[in-house]
């Protein structure tokens, strides 16, 4: 695959002179409608060999673009932050909106690479990240990112003379990554061959770059990023279903109707099992184990089900320092010119540290879908890219618990009343509320087909009876404690 590294890639000094204002106009030409228009965003990795003039080439592509609109961002070894989250959070992260450009140094595939060559992961644990980065490509693709991927190569005698030549440059030796070193070139030439066999798709293509001629390498990186970009613009949106479709139309029984909502508990039971899973959610939570897991507690449910003062019992015990409360609402400008999971991303907690959502990523398969703001393809696809974050957050250690509070369509109006009538309740209810309620069995629809659909063995939905506030809280709190002991 990297035979045209071998080759005499060229490009005289005058032909490329001549070439360079063609070539900044064509990458102004895509650009600027880009930025205008906000169609979507760009993501141009760079990858290869260290010694192939990387640095440079995207040097010479900010000169050629509008450089207020791009970003560079180079990841090294992760720090503390970084480490105590999963893997991919800090790319999430740095997302850039629509409209904008990303040039990543040191992307998702440098520790795959790294840990092949030192051997640190079999065959079998190579291929499991390479399907796990497909789907996080394909995931940004289908919400709007342009992901183009580039490996420059080298013959290993030119890269011996050129890293020899960066090595007497001090400020220049932070290029270099252990694993993209001489001595490696054979095996990170092997295992770059096998990436882009493996993860070149058309939604995030890789481009072989070869880099012996500095002109040829760069006019080659700008007319690739250009015709990339114009051929984007042109296309206009192409999303993908990863999903089957939910069958309509037939009236069918959901996990959410067999709950059973005649469940009660008395004020007295209720203090005592309250105060003792508070202890035993307070002593959980100070054990020196926690360092080693995150909590992610999501709370959905029916309107005035009472998802908050369920949440008030859980923090009640907890340091006030280890947990955040996340109320979730519409997104703002700045979410949604970004993938629909980057807000949530950005809100993982460090280990040791507990992020409750007060609604969360699921409202893109209930009011999003049931009020018509998400596509049907978008909605559809949800469900999967749902299951692969929970994935990503439980394979990294996290403990994610799920809870569906549930009332019934008549407590829920005497609750709305309620509100209406207690002066310190009147903030809870809204128009939105009333208009919601009028479309009761979508949303009990939607909600069914999101727990057949989410409920998994490592993320799974505890349905709780809500129409007893006391047994809910209690549900929610005995829950919380058993994961943490089962885990801890």
């Amino acid at each position: 695959m990297f035979e045209s590294a071998k080759l005499p890639q060229k490009m005289n000094k005058k032909t490329f002179k001549k070439l360079e204002p063609e070539l900044r106009e064509a990458l102004l030409a895509a650009q600027l409608p880009m930025i205008e228009n906000k169609p979507f965003s760009t993501l141009i990795l760079v990858d290869g060999l260290d010694g192939a003039g990387k640095g440079e080439a995207v040097a010479r592509l900010y000169g050629w673009m509008d450089a207020r609109h791009l970003v560079c961002n180079a990841y090294g070894e992760p720090l503390d932050e970084a480490r105590r989250r999963p893997p991919l959070w800090r790319y999430w992260r740095d997302l850039p909106a629509k409209g904008d450009t990303a040039i990543v140094f040191g992307s998702w595939y440098q520790s795959v690479l790294r840990d092949w060559i030192y051997k640190k992961i079999d065959e079998d644990a190579f291929e499991k990240m390479l399907v796990r980065i497909r789907r996080f490509e394909e995931m940004l693709a289908n919400e709007d990112v342009l992901i183009l991927k580039f490996w420059f190569v080298l013959p290993r005698e030119v890269q011996e003379e050129r890293l020899k030549q960066i090595k007497k440059k001090h400020a220049a030796r932070h290029v270099l990554a252990d694993w993209a070193a001489l001595k490696h070139h054979k095996k990170a030439s092997e295992a770059g061959e096998k990436i882009i066999l493996e993860t070149s798709k058309g939604f995030a293509p890789w481009f072989v770059i070869p880099s012996q001629d500095p002109e040829y390498r760069d006019a080659a990186l700008a007319q690739t990023v250009a015709s990339a970009m114009k051929l984007k613009l042109n296309e206009g949106e192409t999303h993908s279903v990863s999903a089957p479709p939910v069958v309509g139309g037939l009236q069918k029984e959901t996990a959410v109707d067999m709950i059973d909502l005649t469940e009660k508990l008395d004020k007295a039971e209720y203090e005592k099992q309250r105060d003792r899973y508070q202890k035993i959610l307070s002593e959980l939570s100070d054990r020196k184990s926690m360092s080693k897991t995150g909590v992610v507690l999501v709370f959905q449910g029916n309107d005035a089900a009472g998802k908050g003062g369920a949440i008030r019992r859980v923090i009640r015990p907890l340091d006030p320092r280890i947990y955040k409360v996340h109320p979730i609402s519409a997104p703002t400008d700045e979410e949604n010119a970004r993938p629909y999971l980057w807000r949530f991303w950005r809100r993982v907690p460090p280990k040791g540290h507990f992020a409750i959502f007060d609604r969360s990523w699921y409202e893109r398969v209930l009011v999003e879908r049931v009020e018509g703001y998400a596509g049907h393809e978008d909605w559809l696809r949800a469900y999967n890219e749902i299951n692969e974050f929970e994935q990503e957050l439980t394979d990294f250690g996290y403990i994610v618990c799920k809870f569906w509070l549930a009332i019934s369509e008549e407590e829920q109006l005497r609750r709305f009343k309620a509100r209406e009538d207690t002066a310190y309740k009147q903030h809870k209810i809204t128009d939105d509320d009333w208009r919601n309620r009028l479309k009761w069995d979508q949303y009990a629809i939607a909600a069914g087909d999101m727990i057949d659909r989410t409920s998994t063995n490592y993320a799974p939905w505890t349905l709780v009876s809500a129409e007893n506030k006391k047994h809910a809280r209690i549900k929610v709190l005995r829950t919380i404690c058993e994961s943490l002991e089962e885990r801890l």
